[in-house]
């Protein structure tokens, strides 16, 4: 699903405009997203919990050269689903 069927979504459960409906879904992203930019577990009820993956500097080959090289420490978002959407998925 994208984000343009998600806003017709919520258009057609809510009679909300178009206009209304973009407004709402990406205020929803950039609310998750401002979230887990400061570092805060974002959880939703019944659906699940968006957080940060904190990965340390490692140790890495190069494929071409086969010389090492130092790959940064970086973040990520992570996604754990709730029980309730886990089974309702089986």
């Amino acid at each position: 699903m994208t984000k343009k069927e998600l806003v017709e979504a919520v258009i057609n459960a809510e009679n909300l405009s178009k206009a209304q409906s973009e407004r709402i879904i990406t205020l929803m992203f950039e609310e998750i997203a401002k979230g887990l930019k400061n570092g805060e577990e974002v959880a939703i009820a019944n659906f699940g919990k968006f957080s940060v993956s904190k990965r340390e500097a490692r140790q890495g080959i190069n494929p071409l050269t086969k010389e090492k090289i130092t790959i940064a420490a970086s973040n990520s978002a992570k996604f754990k689903q709730a029980k309730q959407l886990k089974e309702s998925l089986n």
